[in-house]
């Protein structure tokens, strides 16, 4: 049961993620690769606070943190790139569907044998998914490099989690992950080309950057390699298919966004897919990961 309320902790924070990025970005208060980067840093600095509060280690140049961090930065980047020209609802399908397949083959990989129920409750959750956040037809096609931004952002992402199921110190990685996402973040500002500077952002979307980095990023992804050795591979792909229906909700209750009908009608099928894809297996030989 702690497991389960560690888990949903985690989903509320990259869910608040999406908010608190739409609600900086997407109201023009600060730019978007400029956002990403000022979560690294303060993500960065509350880890490497708490790290050494707690006498702990912090060995940047260590492969499998040096491997975290370019994945948690190609994520990070990718992100924030790809949300300068693609609608959020589009974004969205590409980010998590992209998770889903590379959890899931990652899954395999590992050894997992994920069972018939958990494919098609992930079928039926992504079909919701793409329900919920599937563009109108006169929305316009987005750019193949933002596709291709947030196609690699979902691939980050998703082997991020994959090597975090081999966390020891999840703390320690996730810190070195940081200090790796400012200093590749730094770099992609450095070569940006348009768009916003710091120095022209808001102190509301600065501190609305801080508050993404320190808490429902920093603490919250040390959170998940806290967690993530203690699930499978397809259950990690799994669950964070809600975060797009938490996120819709966030908006409606914090951004004063518009509910719709087709919205609670998707979010019940995403999040009934989910739970038909972790409902556990009666029969002995089923995999209880």
């Amino acid at each position: 049961m702690r497991l389960v309320a560690l888990t949903a902790l985690v989903m509320l924070a990259f869910a608040a993620n999406s908010v608190l990025n739409r609600a900086a970005v997407g109201a023009g208060q600060i730019g978007a690769l400029d956002f990403a980067l000022l979560r690294a840093v303060a993500g960065a600095g509350v880890l490497v606070m708490l790290i050494r509060l707690t006498g702990g280690r912090l060995p940047v140049l260590a492969p499998r943190r040096i491997l975290g961090g370019v994945m948690l930065s190609s994520y990070l980047i990718g992100f924030s790139l790809a949300y300068l020209a693609m609608d959020a609802g589009l974004g969205a399908l590409i980010l998590f569907g992209g998770v889903q397949v590379t959890m899931f083959a990652g899954a395999l990989i590992l050894g997992e044998r994920p069972p018939a129920r958990r494919w098609l409750g992930a079928g039926m959750a992504l079909v919701g998914l793409v329900w919920l956040v599937w563009p109108g037809h006169d929305a316009a096609s987005p750019p193949l490099w933002a596709v291709g931004s947030m196609v690699a952002a979902a691939l980050g992402w998703g082997l991020y989690s994959l090597i975090g199921r081999g966390s020891a110190d999840p703390l320690g990685d996730t810190g070195a992950a940081f200090v790796w996402a400012v200093v590749l973040g730094f770099l992609a500002v450095l070569v940006q080309t348009g768009g916003s500077t710091v120095n022209e952002a808001t102190l509301a979307g600065m501190a609305l950057a801080v508050i993404s980095g320190a808490i429902t990023s920093g603490l919250g992804y040390a959170l998940w390699y806290h967690v993530l050795p203690r699930i499978g591979a397809s259950v990690a792909g799994l669950t964070q298919l809600c975060v797009p229906v938490i996120a819709a909700l966030g908006g409606v209750v914090v951004l004063t966004e518009s509910p719709t009908f087709d919205m609670v009608l998707a979010g019940a099928v995403v999040l009934g897919g989910i739970g038909w894809g972790l409902w556990p297996q009666r029969t002995s030989g089923s995999s209880a990961s």
